[in-house]
């Protein structure tokens, strides 16, 4: 039986610069998903090379953070040398046989744990959301689509801390006791379920991952044009969504 599966839809724009990965060393998987910013082909190229990288050394390392940090400090490197180039939204999951499933990321892009009967949320967005939370003068907060973290940045944890309150990568482990299924998603995937309030429970926990991982991108992507649309009928957009489904034993 497939374990994982993965689906994305272009929504309204030009390009597609998202990618997934799934990496196996020595019975350790890395689950990986980039969001890259921008539309260039060069970028998804990048992205796919970069996520590809990163699946496997998560996977080499047993661990999510110590691999996403490896493959960020790679990239920084290139942009201080080089100035910036290539960005991604980044989300590692990895299980090791034994051990508790780590989860590490920067930027938006999200993992979420369905378990139990619900969705459990592992990440914490890297944007000005996060840094200007909605208030009762600014209900909506700062701009959720503007990341203060991602890979390819120049910046080291502390110049992000500084400047924006959060360190450039965060983690957070979770014991799994019993079977359960993760998903990674991009913010163009998770932010019309969210904001229409779907249940990302009923929405992700049937059978089988692959149909249920199409279907999901392509509400979301119906759910944003029809939002956009009422809200103007000249300005109609869905961001491109994607995401990576897996079930995950103890």
């Amino acid at each position: 039986m497939r374990t994982h599966a993965t689906a994305q839809h272009a929504g309204t724009d030009p390009g597609q610069c998202d990618v997934t990965a799934v990496r196996t060393v020595d019975g350790v998987r890395a689950y990986v998903l980039l969001d890259g910013i921008g539309r260039r082909e060069s970028t998804q190229t990048w992205a796919l090379k970069t996520a590809r990288y990163l699946g496997r050394t998560a996977a080499r390392l047993g661990d999510a953070e110590a691999g996403l940090r490896y493959v960020y400090n790679l990239t920084r490197d290139d942009a201080i040398h080089y100035g910036r180039s290539h960005m991604a939204a980044a989300v590692v999951a990895v299980k090791a046989p034994g051990k508790p499933l780590s989860v590490a990321w920067c930027g938006d892009s999200r993992a979420y744990l369905l378990d139990q009967g619900i969705a459990i949320r592992l990440t914490d967005d890297h944007n000005k959301r996060r840094v200007y939370p909605p208030t009762a003068t600014y209900p909506y907060g700062g701009n959720r689509n503007h990341i203060t973290s991602c890979l390819g940045s120049d910046l080291d944890d502390d110049a992000v801390r500084n400047r924006y309150g959060h360190p450039a990568i965060e983690s957070t482990t979770r014991e799994i006791t019993g079977p359960c299924r993760l998903a990674l998603l991009s913010d163009g995937a998770y932010e019309p379920h969210e904001d229409a309030r779907h249940d990302l429970y009923v929405e992700l926990a049937d059978e089988p991952l692959t149909t249920i991982a199409r279907e999901f991108v392509d509400l979301a992507v119906d759910t944003a044009v029809k939002t956009s649309r009422a809200l103007d009928p000249n300005q109609v957009y869905a961001d491109n969504a994607s995401i990576l489904l897996a079930d995950i034993q103890p």
